[in-house]
């Protein structure tokens, strides 16, 4: 696998939102995002700086409602675009894991490219909302993300005292997860990471 090939662009278009993304799984954290939320704006940034990943996303949802199509179809794209770029997962790691902390929140996220969509996520929120973001919708993008992406993914806020901090550290786990597990093995090269011989 060359990591140049690794990019995607999908266009996902509902009666509730139109959603462009572009990823690029070997960038260098550069993002440009207009969810219109302006918070979630700032989580997808994180995924992006510590993930690595160009992050392209243009998303117009029904925000007069609420942000939680919004959240949710980004989540969905977010996901179909990255198992679109990353291929057949010959010499992938495969498997990524981070701790974060930031000042008293500490959370923890371990990502399996197993192909099989599974969300186990355990964040006890001290606020319902951070800024003009329902802190419930970290669940919906996670899960959105996990069905298109077919990975497992569990995420476990271990401390926090401050809502706005507590979805921070899960958000950049999350990205340096994704760096970890989307890597390149040199050692595997060609090689499917599984006993299986499919992912």
């Amino acid at each position: 696998m060359t990591t140049s090939t690794r990019t995607a662009e999908v266009q996902r278009n509902t009666k509730e939102t139109q959603i462009r993304i572009r990823v690029n799984l070997d960038g260098t954290g550069e993002a440009k995002l207009a969810t219109g939320i302006g918070f979630f704006d700032h989580m997808l940034d994180q995924v992006a700086r510590h993930g690595l990943i160009d992050l392209d996303v243009e998303a117009k949802g029904d925000l007069h409602i609420d942000g939680h199509h919004t959240v949710e179809d980004v989540g969905i794209t977010l996901g179909m675009a990255v198992a679109q770029a990353v291929g057949d997962k010959k010499g992938l790691v495969r498997y990524g894991h981070s701790y974060v902390p930031l000042d008293e929140a500490l959370s923890r996220v371990v990502v399996d490219f197993s192909g099989r969509p599974g969300l186990h996520m355990d964040v006890p929120f001290k606020s319902g909302m951070v800024g003009g973001f329902d802190t419930q919708l970290t669940y919906e993008f996670f899960q959105g993300f996990v069905n298109h992406a077919l990975v497992t993914l569990h995420i476990d806020n271990l401390k926090g005292q401050n809502a706005h901090h507590q979805a921070e550290t899960v958000f950049k786990a999350f990205g340096r997860a994704l760096r970890m597990a989307l890597a390149i093995d040199p050692r595997a090269a060609g090689v499917i990471p599984s006993t299986k011989g499919s992912l």
